[in-house]
């Protein structure tokens, strides 16, 4: 099973301004893209707990933007092999990512993609999308090597370990706290380190 951030924390604006971040260089540059591309795409990738979703979600008050969750494509039990899950970033679906939203996105015609949940296992439903000048893809893996070469402006977010746990334990509770500590966070971490994903953004910000 993979993390499930569902909980009663807030989200978006309101969630944003716990992080005491200054977001502006991020609003500036997507501004200057916006002028210049028709179609912008900007990920924002980074560690649990940072303030991705929450980000993700004053961009999507600010403009009129498509946001998309990485959380939505993790690997169904079918494609979960050991050799599938021994490669770095290997339990994201990053092919149905790139088929069904980049891909989509690209046609420039209204698409559909399938959301995946991970506490049931299953496809729930199905989602339409008309392409808009701005779309955000948020979540961790987002910048797998498959997909980091169709973003205009990749972000990472970063918080420390210490208040990560804070605001995963508050968020999540107690169960899945010790989860994401012992199972995802490792997982995400040996990410982060072997594919120097932070280096590779064009802003980093800490959480």
């Amino acid at each position: 099973m993979a993390k499930d951030k569902a909980n009663n924390a807030p989200s978006g604006p309101q969630a944003l301004k716990e992080f005491h971040t200054d977001f502006s260089p991020l609003f500036r540059r997507i501004d200057t893209l916006l002028a210049q591309k028709p179609r912008v795409f900007v990920a924002i990738d980074g560690n649990s707990g940072a303030g991705k979703t929450a980000l993700a979600d004053q961009l999507a008050c600010v403009y009129d933007c498509n946001v998309f969750h990485m959380d939505d494509f993790f690997l169904p039990p079918e494609l979960k092999t050991q050799a599938r899950l021994s490669k770095i970033g290997g339990n994201v679906d990053y092919l149905r990512f790139k088929k069904e939203v980049i891909l989509g996105l690209q046609g420039n015609q209204p698409f559909q993609y399938r959301v995946y949940n991970c506490r049931t296992q299953t496809f729930t439903h199905k989602v339409t999308v008309t392409p808009k000048p701005l779309n955000i893809i948020e979540g961790v893996y987002s910048l797998h090597p498959a997909l980091i070469d169709h973003y205009d402006l990749k972000v990472f977010l970063s918080v420390a370990a210490l208040e990560q746990s804070r605001r995963i334990l508050k968020r999540n509770g107690p169960e899945m706290h010790h989860r994401f500590l012992n199972e995802w966070i490792p997982l995400e971490n040996r990410y982060f380190q072997a594919l120097a994903i932070a280096d590779k953004c064009d802003l980093v910000f800490s959480t």
